[in-house]
C-alpha cells in the first residue's frame, strides 16, 4: 500500500486528491474456465442461495465453519453414524408407528392440539428470506482459423497475346505425348486382356485335369476300399471255418474219448446199481414186497390160532385128569 500510494495533496480548490503509480492490469481470463471434475463430498452451485456457505435467516445457534477446508475424519464419520440412527428410527416409526390416513378428494389435513387445554402457539422465531441472482457468465464463443498476416508487395505483370508461346505450335508435343501414352495404355490394356485370357483357359484346362484325377483318385479308392473289404470278408469266413473245423475235431475227439472211458464204465455202473438194488424184476420185486410179507403174516396168524388151540387142548386134557384123579382117590 505505501508503494502504490503516494503522498496527498490539496488543490487550489481544497479539494483532496491522490494519484498512485501506474501498474499492468492482472492477467484476469476473459471468460470462464471449464469446471473441474467434482468428487463426490463435493458440490456445484448456481445460485448462492442454495450454498451452504451463505447464512440465510436466524443467526442463532448457527453451525461455525472450520477454518480448513477438509473435515475432521472423526467428526465425519460422528456425522454419518447419527445420520443412520435417525434414518433408522424414521424408518422404525414409519412402519410401526400410526399414521394417519389420506384425506378425502378436496380436503387436506392439518395440525391440531390434542391436550386437555389449549395453548397458544407463540415459539415461533422470524425468519426473513432475501433472493439474489448472481450475473451470468458468457460462454467462449468458438476459436476462428488462424489466417497468417500477409508479407511482401503484391505486383503484377501485363503479358499481350502471342508474347509468351503459340498454342497451336507449343501444344504439339504435349498431344503428342498424350496420344502416345493413350495407345500405349490401350495397347498394355489390350495385352493384358490376351493374357488374362490365355490364364483363364490354361486355368480350365488346368481345372479339367484336376477334375479327371479326382475322378481317377475317387475311382482307384473305391476299388481298394471293396478290395479291403472283400479282403476282411474272406478273412472273417476262413476264420469261421478254421474255428468250425477246431469245434468239430473237438467234439469228434470228446465223443471219442467220452465212448472209450463209459466203455467200461457203463457195465460196472449198472452191476453196481442192480446190487444196490435199483433195478429189479417189477413182478419179483412185487412178489417180494406185496406176497410175502402177506403170506408171513397169514402163516403167522394160523400158528398162532393152533398155538392157542393146542395149549387150550392141553389145558383140558390136564383138568380132566386131575378131576378123575381127584375122583379115583375118593372113591378108594
Amino acid at each position: 500500500m505505501a508503494s502504490s500510494l503516494q503522498t496527498q495533496h490539496e488543490t487550489q480548490s481544497g479539494v483532496y486528491t491522490f494519484s498512485s503509480r501506474p501498474r499492468a492490469v492482472p492477467n484476469r481470463p476473459k471468460y470462464r474456465q471449464a469446471a473441474p471434475p467434482l468428487n463426490e463430498e463435493q458440490s456445484s452451485y448456481g445460485n448462492i442461495m442454495y450454498d451452504r456457505r451463505v447464512v440465510r435467516g436466524n443467526t442463532y445457534a448457527q453451525p461455525i465453519l472450520p477454518i480448513t477446508s477438509q473435515p475432521d475424519p472423526v467428526e465425519f464419520l460422528r456425522q454419518q453414524e447419527a445420520r443412520k440412527r435417525a434414518l433408522s428410527r424414521k424408518r422404525l416409526k414409519e412402519q410401526f408407528g400410526s399414521k394417519t390416513p389420506e384425506p378425502l378428494e378436496g380436503r387436506m389435513n392439518i395440525d391440531v392440539q390434542t391436550e386437555m387445554y389449549l395453548e397458544e402457539l407463540s415459539d415461533h422465531i422470524e425468519d426473513v428470506s432475501v433472493e439474489c441472482q448472481t450475473d451470468m457468465f458468457l460462454d467462449k464463443p468458438a476459436t476462428p482459423l488462424f489466417i497468417p498476416a500477409k508479407t511482401g508487395r503484391d505486383a503484377a505483370t501485363q503479358i499481350e497475346e502471342g508474347e509468351l508461346f503459340d498454342f497451336d505450335v507449343e501444344v504439339q508435343p504435349v498431344l503428342q505425348v498424350l496420344v502416345g501414352k493413350t495407345i500405349e495404355q490401350a495397347l498394355l490394356e489390350v495385352l493384358e486382356e490376351e493374357e488374362l485370357a490365355n490364364l483363364r483357359a490354361q486355368q480350365q484346362v488346368f481345372k479339367e485335369i484336376r477334375d479327371a484325377e479326382l475322378v481317377e483318385v475317387q475311382r482307384l479308392e473305391e476299388r481298394e476300399r471293396r478290395l479291403r473289404v472283400e479282403k476282411e470278408n474272406r478273412i472273417k469266413q476262413q476264420k469261421a471255418v478254421l474255428e468250425k473245423e477246431k469245434e468239430t475235431a473237438d467234439k469228434i475227439a470228446a465223443r471219442a474219448f467220452a465212448q472209450q472211458y463209459l466203455s467200461d464204465l457203463l457195465p460196472s455202473v449198472y452191476s453196481n446199481l442192480k446190487d444196490c438194488g435199483y433195478f429189479y424184476d417189477p413182478v419179483q420185486r412185487d412178489i417180494e414186497t406185496g406176497f410175502l410179507p402177506w403170506l408171513m403174516e397169514e402163516v403167522t396168524s394160523t400158528l398162532e390160532q393152533r398155538y392157542v388151540a393146542r395149549t387150550v387142548l392141553d389145558m383140558l386134557i390136564q383138568d380132566v385128569t386131575n378131576q378123575r384123579l381127584e375122583a379115583f382117590e375118593m372113591k378108594e
